[in-house]
């Protein structure tokens, strides 16, 4: 069945309108990050415009409860955050044709501890439709994988059915990850932080639920599982661990939960798979092997 058309079927309550405008492209920035970011504030302001947060509110998601990925991943056997991305700006295209409803059901059917959903069209190939429309047909925690950069991404989020968003420390100011991680808790959304040296654990705050350690570098894109390593120590126990990309094999994971991590968030070791939601069944079966 054509994504779109089940997109259509299934997500035709929700308002649509402004949520998915593409950014421009040729913005200049003097890293990769700089450029999505740069992007994503001009994309903000059209989706402003045409979508009011008052149009957000009355999405029928918009008063359900969200799910909690803490404590799904403090209850968890396999800490699985599985990702549906079909490109990166990094590799290009990963899986274009993936389907987003047979992906991602499949995800939480085979035993996902919560699973993330890109919404950034441009450098990665999802929209908030993605998102709205698996939501219908997942029960794990969703978290909405973006470059959130304004409160207004929250509501957005918020009507999506999303429960978890995604605070990049790189792209934002100390006060402005506090302000952003207040505001969804108050929409009842948890907040995943993401570093990517020591320097930025310093944005974590009261109101982050989880801490990720995002083993890719989004200024120059280069990637060692490393950096999970030498920042485990680093961050409060009060946060919950989490790594992020370049998570291949199931010895990483095993080394990695013995540093503290709870949560290990996979995307292309899947997507890259005929069929994502079957690797990640296998991968799992292998993580509870002795």
């Amino acid at each position: 069945m054509n994504n779109e058309k089940k997109i259509e079927d299934n997500a035709n309550s929700v308002p649509l309108q402004g949520l998915g405008v593409n950014s421009p492209l040729g913005v200049e920035g003097s890293t990769i990050l700089d450029k999505i970011i740069a992007s994503k504030a001009v994309e903000v302001a059209s989706r402003k415009l045409s979508t009011p947060i008052s149009t957000l509110e009355k999405a029928p998601a918009f008063s359900r409860k969200c799910l909690s990925m803490k404590q799904s991943l403090l209850n968890s056997e396999s800490g699985i955050i599985s990702e549906f991305k079909r490109k990166s700006p990094s590799l290009g295209w990963i899986h274009e044709d993936a389907d987003v409803i047979d992906v991602t059901a499949g995800y939480s059917a085979a035993g996902a501890s919560g699973i993330s959903i890109l919404t950034d069209l441009e450098y990665f190939g999802g929209t908030p439709m993605d998102l709205m429309a698996a939501r219908q047909f997942i029960a794990c925690p969703v978290l909405r994988k973006d470059f959130v950069i304004d409160e207004y991404q929250l509501y957005e989020a918020k009507a999506m059915g999303a429960d978890i968003i995604l605070l990049i420390a790189a792209a934002l100011t100390v006060e402005q990850t506090v302000e952003l991680a207040r505001k969804a808790h108050e929409l009842g959304l948890e907040v995943l932080l993401e570093v990517h040296n020591s320097e930025e654990i310093g944005h974590a705050n009261d109101f982050v639920d989880m801490l990720g350690v995002n083993n890719r570098n989004l200024k120059t894109f280069e990637q060692s599982i490393q950096t999970s390593f030498d920042l485990a120590a680093l961050i409060p126990d009060k946060f919950v661990k989490v790594s992020e990309s370049g998570i291949s094999k199931v010895e990483t994971v095993k080394e990695l939960r013995k540093m503290g991590y709870k949560g290990f968030l996979m995307g292309e070791n899947f997507m890259k798979e005929g069929n994502p939601a079957e690797a990640l069944v296998e991968f799992i079966k292998e993580l509870k092997n002795p």
